[in-house]
């Protein structure tokens, strides 16, 4: 009778077992069901992860001794940049930065259609990743793929990996955003210093951009304090609004006649790229220009001031010479 209760309860043991799946383990080796679930689990993290004999021969990027450009050093804005790629299966045909709040992002447009998303990292990382950290594809007009990705810094190699549509892998590269090829004024300018006593001079200014038809007071005011100079702007009419230069805005500082601005002097004897709204269009515009100050000819108000009292004195004395000798001619003829 006991016999045939064990026998009954082992058996009742067992059918349990089955049921909820736990590993039977006969003689020290796993049961066939728990073999076959562990070949059917996820695949390994590397599987997703093209091996070095899987890429294409990948090249050196960079430019030695370039240095690293970071978001604070460039003015907000959008611009074209190019951008160098390690591997010739991952071509970027166009590439737009876009410089916001303090962060960089680039759009890039690859020169083909085998790529999901993009990720600013390795592989591994990209893996790891969370899929909201990855740069999916989105087809421009032109049914292009363009990708949305952060930017950490220019004239740097930034490691960056690509998900193939039809290996279903990750691919890593090395691109290298070229700060030389954004313009000039997409930089901040730090004020160039100059070897001048503190105080006030005047300096030759030559206006060129825009339609060509306005024009600014020539020679300009000067301030020289620590320094660092300021200009006195006088435009040739009153309807500008604000003046922009190195991504500051600066607004008159009158109320009437001609616009004047006190601006900052960036550079002497170079293009210094600024910029001014206008108000005389049906709608306000901001218009492009360059400045450009001649170091050679600043003068300081006091010699200027002296000079304009020579030339003044020398008219005065021309003038009373020239009265005494009229005077004694008519002496002569009487």
């Amino acid at each position: 009778m006991l016999k045939k209760r064990i026998v009954y309860y082992a058996a009742l043991l067992m059918t349990i077992t089955g049921v909820l799946g736990t590993p039977v383990i006969c003689h020290g080796e796993e049961s066939t069901e728990t073999v076959m679930e562990s070949e059917g689990g996820e695949a390994d993290a590397s599987d997703l992860i093209a091996g070095e004999d899987e890429r294409a021969a990948q090249q050196s990027v960079g430019e030695e001794g370039a240095e690293p450009v970071y978001a604070e050093d460039l003015k907000e804005g959008t611009y074209s940049i190019e951008v160098d790629s390690s591997s010739s299966m991952f071509r970027i045909v166009n590439a737009e930065l876009t410089v916001k709040d303090g962060q960089m992002t680039a759009v890039l447009t690859l020169g083909g259609k085998g790529y999901l998303k993009l990720f600013m990292g390795t592989g591994e990382e990209a893996v790891a990743a969370d899929e909201s950290a990855y740069a999916q594809f989105v087809e421009d007009s032109e049914g292009a793929y363009t990708y949305e990705v952060p930017v950490e810094a220019l004239n740097t190699e930034l490691k960056c990996t690509s998900f193939s549509k039809r290996k279903e892998k990750w691919y890593d590269h090395q691109i290298f955003f070229k700060a030389e090829t954004l313009p000039a004024e997409a930089f901040v300018m730090e004020p160039e210093t100059i070897d001048l006593k503190d105080g006030d001079y005047t300096v030759n200014v030559e206006l060129s951009g825009g339609t060509g038809r306005a024009t600014v007071t020539s020679p300009a005011k000067l301030r020289v304090e620590d320094q660092k100079a300021t200009a006195v702007i006088e435009w040739s009419s009153s309807n500008y609004d604000y003046m922009m230069v190195n991504g500051e805005k600066y607004l008159p500082v009158n109320t009437d006649g001609n616009s004047v601005f006190e601006i900052p002097v960036l550079v002497f004897d170079e293009a210094m790229p600024v910029a001014a709204d206008t108000t005389a269009m049906s709608a306000p515009h901001e218009i492009e220009y360059t400045l450009t100050f001649n170091s050679a000819s600043l003068k300081s108000e006091k010699s200027v001031v002296t000079q304009q009292r020579i030339i003044m004195l020398v008219v005065i004395v021309a003038a009373a010479v020239t009265i005494v000798l009229v005077k004694k001619k008519k002496a002569k003829k009487m």
